[in-house]
């Protein structure tokens, strides 16, 4: 398993096209105690160019294709309309290529030679990810342009992307537990979390699950940076932009206005975390009619402590407390609000699942205890039906 890169979708037809602002630079300043990196300002950029960051080095591409083995087909990671994500080996201390199986392990990712879209896509997720740094945001090693050749360098995420564990069936990915999912949704949480701090002030625009990668202990990065955008700034209460996205990740009141704020986010996140609780995807045409799109079809089950079942992942059966899956249904209902003014920040987010996290523990130390149920209570799960096809 490696790195995943998933296809975006620009799923929507725009109703109001809003306006392309440009995205500001960020002057990069090391906090004091803390392990995150951000800017101290926003000024204007000039489209095109490449923020200077001493976080980034500049490979060449001569020196990517000797660390990709020459781009070989047994090194691909992923695919998709950017292009394909390959694997490769580099020194640890002087970054230069080394033979397969020495140094550490690096993804490249090679922009098809097409189109202008696919450069400004590639230009943001430098501009971000070489001024941002935090634990849960995927980390940029460097990148190479030279003549039509457009790349990016990031460190390997060995247990690939979380759609992979989710939806793909097979011994590869076997079914995530409970704890698990709880880890990476909090994980994923603080990544989001940071970036909508007053520090970074990003809004992240195509949170989902094809982009949270996980490392080898399933801790989640967030990654492709492609669609970020800054924040509004002074008194106004949003940016408008195109809208852009994955089909049923977008909140409601972006795809109707092109209004997009931080609230757009939390919306993508309480889809996410619906995901998870599910294993179904957001938008899945092979379910029966009526459960096409997750959101609308689980909304109704997710606030009856009983009905809540009909929504949980069968292959987590047993692994947590009603209690515990009500509470994490809530607060996926709260990120869904129709009302973005309803929904909580992502700071509220990230103590929510970190009290869930707390309160699971307790119960597996209750269970290593001598309760042998953990203070899990089991429920006869709902007959076969439809539902569950």
């Amino acid at each position: 398993m490696g790195l995943c890169w998933s296809n975006r979708i620009k799923a929507y037809t725009p109703s109001n096209t809003g306006l392309t602002s440009r995205s500001g630079s960020r002057d990069v300043n090391n906090l004091s105690g803390s392990s995150s990196t951000v800017s101290s300002s926003s000024i204007p950029r000039t489209e095109g160019e490449i923020l200077q960051s001493a976080n980034l080095k500049t490979f060449t591409f001569n020196e990517l294709k000797a660390a990709t083995r020459n781009f070989r087909p047994d090194s691909v990671l992923g695919e998709g309309g950017f292009g394909s994500v390959f694997k490769g080996w580099i020194d640890e201390q002087s970054l230069v290529a080394t033979k397969p199986g020495s140094g550490i392990v690096i993804a490249v990712k090679r922009l098809n030679q097409e189109g202008f879209q696919g450069h400004r896509e590639w230009l943001t997720e430098i501009n971000y990810l070489g001024q941002l740094q935090h634990p849960n945001l995927v980390k940029l090693i460097g990148y190479c342009l030279e003549d039509d050749h457009r790349l990016l360098v990031y460190e390997f995420m060995p247990r690939g992307s979380m759609e992979n564990h989710l939806f793909r069936r097979g011994s590869h990915f076997p079914p995530l537990s409970w704890k698990i999912r709880l880890r990476v949704a909090l994980g994923a949480a603080r990544g989001l979390a940071f970036l909508h701090s007053d520090e970074a002030k990003v809004i992240y625009r195509d949170f989902k699950t094809s982009n949270i990668l996980l490392d080898s202990n399933y801790n989640a990065k967030l990654s492709d940076f492609g669609l970020a955008r800054d924040g509004p700034t002074g008194d106004k209460s949003h940016v408008s932009t195109r809208v852009m996205g994955t089909h049923g990740y977008a909140a409601p009141e972006y795809l109707g206005t092109g209004h997009l704020t931080a609230k757009s986010d939390v919306y993508s996140f309480g889809v996410v975390l619906l995901e998870i609780l599910s294993g179904r995807r957001a938008i899945d045409k092979n379910r029966p009619t009526g459960q096409h799109n997750l959101v609308e079809w689980a909304k109704p089950y997710l606030t009856n402590k009983r009905r809540v079942l009909h929504v949980l992942d069968p292959r987590i059966e047993g692994q947590y407390s009603l209690t515990r899956a009500q509470k994490l249904a809530s607060l996926a209902v709260q990120c869904l609000d129709v009302e973005p003014r309803f929904r909580p920040s992502m700071d509220d987010v990230v103590k929510e699942l970190e009290q869930l996290q707390e309160s699971s523990k307790k119960e597996n130390n209750t269970s290593a205890n001598g309760d042998t149920n953990g203070g899990k209570v089991s429920y006869p799960r709902p007959s076969r039906s439809p539902l569950f096809t």
